[in-house]
């Protein structure tokens, strides 16, 4: 998901989360939103259920497959569903060898032998989509004003720890869905 830190006319000019040079912000392309924008890249794992399993900012310029590096000392023996951004037979090979995780993404209906995602993976991908939907309209995660990194990983992980307690609160204290984050808690 991108965040923005500023508008991209102002990127040029911008001091936002400029105070370490290994966490500057950067230009970068959301193809699913066909936007340029300058921030950040928020990465995330979630389980089928739909809670977050691990989460990761990088600069809005780098590559999503880039993030499946760091992954593979955080989880093994599972099957992860990613989008078309992690598309790389190389990498899935090498996560399957390494960790014996299983990557599976859909095909770009361009590929030779193209065959359509199974349904259990196209359904499973919708709840990550759900959870980063969610933390957009109800938790509003893109509306950050901090002016430090340190500001702004504060705000973008307390937004996540909200959303996982509201999750809690319905699966463990009211026996509810986990994915009703509207109903009130009263």
């Amino acid at each position: 998901m991108p965040l923005e830190v500023c508008k991209l006319s102002r990127s040029g000019r911008s001091r936002i989360c400029k105070e370490n040079n290994y966490a500057y912000p950067d230009k970068g392309y959301c193809a699913a939103q066909n936007t340029t924008y300058y921030g950040y890249k928020l990465h995330a794992v979630c389980s089928v259920k739909g809670v977050f399993q691990a989460i990761d900012l990088s600069p809005a310029s780098v590559h999503d497959i880039h993030y499946l590096k760091d992954i593979k000392t955080q989880i093994k023996d599972c099957t992860l569903i990613g989008d078309k951004g992690y598309l790389s037979t190389k990498v899935q090979l090498n996560l399957f060898q390494s960790c014996n995780i299983k990557l599976s993404t859909p095909m770009r209906s361009n590929q030779l032998n193209y065959k359509k995602q199974p349904y259990i993976f196209r359904k499973s991908r919708k709840r990550i989509e759900t959870l980063f939907s969610q933390l957009c309209d109800q938790f509003i995660i893109r509306r950050n004003y901090a002016k430090s990194f340190q500001g702004f990983k504060t705000r973008i992980l307390s937004k996540i720890t909200a959303l996982t307690v509201v999750q809690y609160i319905n699966k463990f204290v009211f026996d509810r869905n986990i994915k009703n984050i509207k109903i009130s808690i009263i």
